[in-house]
């Protein structure tokens, strides 16, 4: 049991640390104020391999590990937790294209996926279909050697701006079985997309609602065979998990670092903060969470690269116990700063807003504890 970094994962954490101090954080507070999507920021990470980090390397990706992902988005969302994220959901999307599909779908789009000329979108979640999402019903009935979709998808990170939508629809009886996953692009008719939401946090990424309207699309934009989509999504979201935990301990990490340099130049009766005893238990325990979380997540992270049967459950216990990590340890550092930690001027506001919605998306962390519950009696 190794827990130090390879030489290569130290190289990969460097580029994403340069790449998030240059590209990222200069520009956070103007893209979550002006709610500003930075498409050709993203082409940037692209240009280093960061959005296709687990796509094969026969398709212009990194051919890199879900380890290796973790701590590449980490340091990337310590420079900007929304655009990291959406960075996560493009790679996530383009991975189930990568893993599941066939060779002449892999080809017509992955090479433009991870140069990101295309961004993608994952279409699970309905209006009535959110933790219990094998209850979709989005529609894909078969018609010759097409597809006509029908239906609505909601919380689309991406929404009305992405290129392709993988999407989840429903090809037979209820149920995980009846759901199969497609690829629509963005100008196929009838599709359509709703105004985008306004949000608590998540400003720099734009999210709708996804309309299919007798949406007709080839046979050969089904990734692998009918009934399967359910299974794929659920694969791709153990990684997803993942990811997002990791965007939540890079956003954490700084919220922690800002609020550490704050204890030690703010003073109050006379002395620095630091020096006050109740302040450093709460700082300690801000540690000690960071690297809890961090630990749990590699360890998933690990056993997903290995194929562990435990991997699924890895999974949900990283992103319950980081995601709720995160967000504390934020809250914590704006409190810690008092009423400045209140203002837009400081990093902080932000970051709890960022990192509020972790807790909710890739399965909320009630499903995490559904998933883990029921791991244990397998």
């Amino acid at each position: 049991m190794d827990f130090e970094l390879s030489d290569d994962q130290r190289a990969l954490v460097a580029a994403a640390e340069a790449f998030a101090a240059a590209e990222l954080a200069p520009h956070s507070a103007r893209w979550d104020a002006e709610a500003i999507f930075p498409v050709e920021t993203l082409r940037k990470a692209a240009g280093l391999g960061f959005a296709g980090i687990y796509i094969g390397e026969d398709m212009g990706g990194a051919g890199l590990s879900r380890l290796d992902a973790s701590l590449i988005f980490e340091a990337l969302a310590y420079g900007d937790v929304a655009v990291s994220a959406y960075l996560t959901i493009h790679n996530m999307a383009s991975w189930m294209i990568d893993r599941f599909g066939d060779e002449a779908l892999r080809t017509r789009y992955l090479p433009r996926l991870t140069a990101m000329e295309l961004i993608a979108s994952y279409c699970l979640t309905e209006p009535g279909a959110g933790s219990d999402a094998a209850g979709l019903q989005t529609r894909a009935v078969r018609d010759g050697d097409h597809y006509v979709l029908s239906g609505g998808k909601a919380f689309i990170s991406g929404g009305g701006v992405s290129d392709i939508y993988v999407v989840m629809a429903r090809t037979g009886g209820e149920g995980a079985g009846g759901v199969s996953a497609f690829v629509v692009e963005k100008d196929t008719p009838g599709l359509s997309f709703g105004a985008r939401e306004r949000k608590m946090g998540w400003n720099a990424q734009p999210t709708a609602q996804v309309h299919f309207d007798g949406v007709r699309i080839p046979a050969d934009q089904r990734i692998g065979q009918e009934g399967e989509g359910f299974r794929f999504a659920m694969m791709g979201l153990d990684g997803g998990r993942l990811n997002i935990a990791s965007c939540s301990l890079g956003g954490a990490a700084l919220a922690y670092d800002v609020a550490r340099r704050h204890l030690a130049d703010r003073r109050q009766f006379g002395r620095p903060l630091r020096e006050f005893q109740a302040l450093q238990f709460k700082l300690a325990d801000m540690a000690t969470d960071l690297e809890a979380a961090r630990l749990m997540v590699r360890r998933a992270a690990a056993a997903l690269d290995r194929g562990a049967p435990e991997a699924t459950r890895l999974c949900a216990m990283a992103k319950r116990f980081a995601t709720d990590a995160g967000f504390q340890v934020a809250n914590e550092a704006l409190q810690l700063h008092g009423g400045y930690g209140y203002l837009a001027d400081y990093p902080l506001e932000r970051i709890v807003r960022d990192l509020r919605v972790h807790q909710i998306l890739e399965g909320t962390n009630e499903i995490m504890r559904v998933i883990i519950a029921r791991e244990l009696y397998r």
